[in-house]
């Protein structure tokens, strides 16, 4: 799992969304076993899951688009922030 770099908020239970999910056997142990080691809920365990699957989609779309501008930059001749300064100021 991802260490998340932000502190998690508490959770407004007034706010949750009650939802049915059906999970192969395996997965289902697995995620009982994790929730009793951490002695977390079996419902904080998806929800952290689901969270690290989040971040992990979201810093694969920020690489992404790093790698485009980055490679649009170079096209551009646009190698320092001076040279960003420059190309801004064209």
């Amino acid at each position: 799992m991802i260490d998340s770099c932000c502190p998690v908020e508490p959770i407004d239970m007034t706010s949750v969304v009650r939802k049915t999910i059906s999970l192969p056997p395996d997965l289902t142990r697995a995620a009982e076993r994790t929730a009793r080691a951490e002695g977390k809920m079996l419902s904080t365990v998806v929800q952290d899951a689901l969270r690290d699957v989040r971040a992990v989609r979201l810093q694969k779309e920020l690489e992404a688009l790093q790698g485009y501008w980055s490679r649009r930059a170079k096209e551009l001749g646009v190698l320092t922030e001076e040279d960003l300064l420059r190309y801004l100021r064209a």
